[in-house]
């Protein structure tokens, strides 16, 4: 199972769903607001915070992100 987010196109209510993963797109569903039919799924992005210098560094620098990295990873 999978939440997913849609839009009623009638209300332009945001709400979300658990189907199981391989259901259709486009399947049959009514807006918990208004009863209406019409409701899209949504594309949902899921965005990683921005990496600090400090970061950045452990992780392009190799070794196990220790930070002194002297485990000999």
């Amino acid at each position: 199972m999978a939440t997913y987010e849609y839009i009623c196109l009638r209300c332009e209510r945001s709400f979300e769903e658990r189907r199981p993963m391989g259901s259709p797109v486009q399947a049959e569903l009514a807006c918990p607001n208004c009863g209406s039919e019409r409701v899209r799924r949504r594309f949902s992005f899921a965005a990683a915070p921005a990496a600090t210098n400090e970061s950045a560094q452990t992780a392009t620098s190799g070794g196990c992100g220790c930070g002194a990295c002297t485990c000999g990873n």
